[in-house]
């Protein structure tokens, strides 16, 4: 039907930029699952089967030649023949390979020790490889990990809790998987660096290209320290599908996924419910019931069964870990930084309003109203019609 060379000599040629040295089988399955990468859009579970049967070199002589394949239906592999051929082209997968040995970054299939079996789970719609720019063996050391998901238009006290949740988790040697998104993402991402944990950033787009380009700097940091990764080649651009379809990766390689904050359409309840589908813990963070950013959570905690997130220790009981005051109950970790300065500006007895105590802590008052909610949630604070107060002993 169309010609193409799957032979060992093209592969190797092809896989050169790469540094890959492989016996000629093992390197026309690599080369052949790069290929198919070009081929599919991700979650594409038509060619998933026909490679999980045969391989992926096997897969694509079987489709290229003429004739049906008992894996799927005459109508399947004529309409996924319709649309994986056009994109058929040795010159677009060797320019991926240019892009990605020049941005260092490394083809990982199931083939390899550093492939995360957890993806797995996804079956017929998991990813056929990764393209991974950092320390790829990570990627073998999320069994203690959560993904810390939410809004892109984040309020103050999301990020703020995003941060908390991160640090914490991180400082106990829990890995936290995002999407490198602005936002909640950004935060947790951040937040986990500055502890010294482990991150990893799922893409959308090309492993190669920073998305969104205002958070560059970051997934190069993430790159340094942790794993940056994609199930499209380099040089592809994030989509609207990509984006969505990414979003089941999050939610497999991690061990339970946390919404931080989530508008009542938000894409992270799409992730929330890819982990649901995997039987994977689910965790939702309270806010303001007059919040749109929390509906979502709200959403998930009264309708889907996420549990109610409010600390760390909440999340390690969510993994099935010993909380870090040795019960279930969680409460928010101690006092620090802006929780301290809000804290200082506050009294037992008078009721302030956050603009008073903003002006007292030296912050803004955006910053503020954040803070108490966090410490609200912890039991420190309470709120009232005149305003904010700190919760007295045994009260």
């Amino acid at each position: 039907m169309t010609a193409f060379d799957l032979g060992a000599d093209a592969a190797g040629r092809a896989l050169a930029p790469l540094g890959v040295h492989q016996s000629a089988d093992a390197a026309r399955e690599r080369y052949a699952t790069a290929v198919w990468c070009h081929l599919i859009e991700p979650g594409d579970s038509v060619a998933g089967r026909i490679v999980a049967a045969r391989g992926a070199a096997p897969a694509l002589e079987a489709v290229l030649a003429e004739g049906t394949l008992a894996e799927v239906t005459p109508r399947e592999l004529a309409e996924g023949r319709k649309r994986w051929l056009p994109r058929l082209s040795a010159r677009v997968v060797a320019d991926s390979f240019l892009t990605a040995a020049a941005r260092g970054v490394r083809l990982v299939t199931r083939a390899d020790p550093e492939w995360p079996a957890q993806l797995d789970d996804l079956e017929a719609h998991a990813p056929l490889c990764l393209w991974v720019r950092g320390d790829a063996s990570a990627l073998r050391r999320l069994d203690a990990s959560v993904a810390i998901v939410g809004a892109r238009a984040a309020s103050r006290y999301g990020e703020h809790v995003a941060m908390e949740l991160a640090a914490e988790l991180a400082g106990d040697g829990i890995a936290v998987v995002s999407g490198g998104a602005y936002g909640i993402d950004g935060s947790a991402h951040r937040a986990t660096l500055s502890a010294g944990g482990l991150t990893v950033a799922l893409l959308a787009g090309g492993a190669d290209r920073s998305y969104p380009a205002g958070h560059a700097g970051l997934i190069d940091d993430i790159a340094r320290h942790g794993v940056v990764a994609s199930e499209v080649a380099c040089g592809s651009a994030p989509t609207k599908w990509r984006f969505l379809q990414r979003n089941r990766l999050i939610a497999a390689l991690s061990a339970a996924t946390v919404v931080v904050e989530a508008g009542w359409r938000s894409g992270s309840l799409n992730t929330a419910g890819h982990a649901a589908t995997l039987s994977r813990p689910l965790g939702a963070v309270p806010g303001p019931i007059t919040s749109a950013t929390s509906a979502g959570t709200h959403r998930l905690i009264r309708e889907y069964g996420a549990q109610c997130i409010t600390g760390a220790d909440d999340v390690r009981e969510l993994l099935g870990l010993a909380t870090a005051n040795g019960a279930g109950a969680a409460r928010m970790p101690g006092h620090t930084g802006d929780a301290t300065r809000v804290v200082d500006a506050m009294s037992t007895r008078a009721w302030r309003q956050p603009g008073d105590i903003a002006r007292r802590a030296g912050m803004a008052a955006d910053a503020v109203e954040g803070v108490l909610g966090l410490l609200q949630l912890d039991g420190s604070v309470e709120a009232g019609a005149e305003g904010w107060r700190l919760r007295r002993a045994g009260a």
